[in-house]
């Protein structure tokens, strides 16, 4: 409307001042309902070719769009295990902090869990104190050995020397006696050493390898019984939780709840038409009205585009895909942030806004060698920008009333 009453006023009233001044035709005689067509077909014309292409003006090269939103993020809250609620410590829409204890899951199995892996541990420590028993009774059994080994040695050598002096003092065959009970006690000194050696490696090696076990095992059960505590990790407000002592949750069947983490508005998520791909560039100034902000205008700029559009994504499944499918055109994904720090903090996340994107042509109009005419087309571009403006100026005023009058919002 705002952009056929400019147009009017540069092609219609001209032509009616015209015909009423030079002509001297008149309302009501000469130019009448049935006679305005004949009479104004020349402002009438070239207001509607001058109105289309305006608009089109305006709407390619400061698009708009009403699906502007604060997105945000929520955290499902669930366990990392199934389990029955034994406890649960807040409610629904109540603040949390990192860390607060949301709930706590039936814990029984995992501090039996532990109690298993403590009592093994102890028992382990209880067969260290054993072996280290064994190893200084080995120890003594060696000492044992060796002296029996020496005494037979000593046997041995008296009863060889006796024979080597006076071969008929003593019969060889105490002396094969003598040497046979040498080889025994050495046999018993080399099992007394090997049973010192089993004990030391049982010291050493196996238990200590068990009981590192035995500690992994309690670590684990530990850690099991510290996952039945659910905590929130964020600070943020608890959305639909319901949960109960007694009820089960499953992390993927039934979660408990959703946590929105406490952060203010910092951008907005805009969809453009298709047709502004060529336009829409990350660095262009915009300015959006939201109805949580009633009567406020607020100036953004593009920080990203996305290079993709959401509606031609597939996934591999055991179908083909049929192109009618993707019938529904999707839209130019660009990021909007606040131009001034602190411009969308009374935006509620979520929150849907009107957006507007200007073209800028300032530094092509800089640019050395510029035609007069593409000088003259691209500030016209630039000025059709103020036409938007003004009509987001009046979305800002008119949509509170019709919100809460007109669409019966109330």
């Amino acid at each position: 409307m705002l952009e056929l009453m400019l147009c009017s006023a540069v092609t219609i009233l001209p032509d009616f001042l015209y015909r009423h001044f030079a002509q001297g035709k008149r309302i009501g005689r000469e130019i009448t309902l049935f006679s305005v067509w004949y009479e104004l077909r020349w402002g009438i014309t070239l207001c509607v070719l001058l109105t289309i292409s305006l608009i089109t003006t305006i709407f390619y090269f400061h698009p708009s769009t009403s699906s502007a939103v604060s997105v945000f993020r929520t955290v499902t809250i669930l366990p990392e295990s199934n389990g029955r609620v034994a406890e649960t410590f807040v409610g629904i829409n109540q603040r949390v902090t990192a860390g607060q204890p949301l709930f706590r899951l039936d814990d029984s199995a995992q501090k039996a869990a532990i109690e298993t892996a403590t009592r093994q541990i102890t028992e382990i420590d209880a067969a260290t104190r054993v072996a280290q028993s064994q190893l200084a009774e080995a120890e003594g059994r060696i000492t044992q050995a060796r002296g029996s080994r020496k005494q037979a040695q000593d046997e041995y050598d008296t009863r060889a020397e006796l024979m080597k002096r006076n071969p008929n003092a003593i019969a060889q065959r105490e002396v094969d006696r003598a040497l046979v009970a040498v080889d025994t006690a050495q046999g018993a000194v080399d099992a007394a050493l090997a049973g010192r050696d089993a004990v030391q490696s049982q010291i050493e090696f196996q238990l200590p390898a068990a009981r590192a076990t035995a500690e992994a095992a309690l670590a684990e059960a530990q850690v099991a019984l510290d996952q039945t505590l659910v905590v929130a990790g964020t600070d943020g407000i608890v959305q639909q939780f319901a949960l109960r002592a007694g009820d089960v949750v499953n992390p993927m069947l039934r979660p408990a709840g959703i946590l929105v983490p406490d952060r203010h508005a910092t951008g907005l998520i805009a969809g453009f038409d298709q047709i502004e791909a060529q336009i829409i560039k990350v660095g262009m100034v915009g300015e959006v009205t939201c109805p949580a902000i009633p009567f406020t205008v607020i100036p953004v700029v593009v920080t990203d585009v996305q290079d993709v559009v959401a509606s031609g994504q597939i996934r591999p499944t055991d179908q083909l895909q049929d192109v009618s499918a993707f019938a529904r055109p999707g839209t130019i994904t660009a990021t909007m942030a606040p131009l001034f720090e602190g411009g969308l903090d009374r935006l509620p996340q979520g929150s849907a806004c009107v957006a507007n994107a200007y073209t800028s042509n300032y530094d092509a109009l800089h640019e050395p060698g510029i035609g007069a005419f593409h000088a003259f087309v691209l500030h016209a571009i630039d000025a059709t920008g103020l036409v938007h403006a003004a009509l987001l100026r009046l979305q800002a005023l008119i949509l509170p009333v019709r919100t809460l009058v007109l669409s019966g919002g109330h």
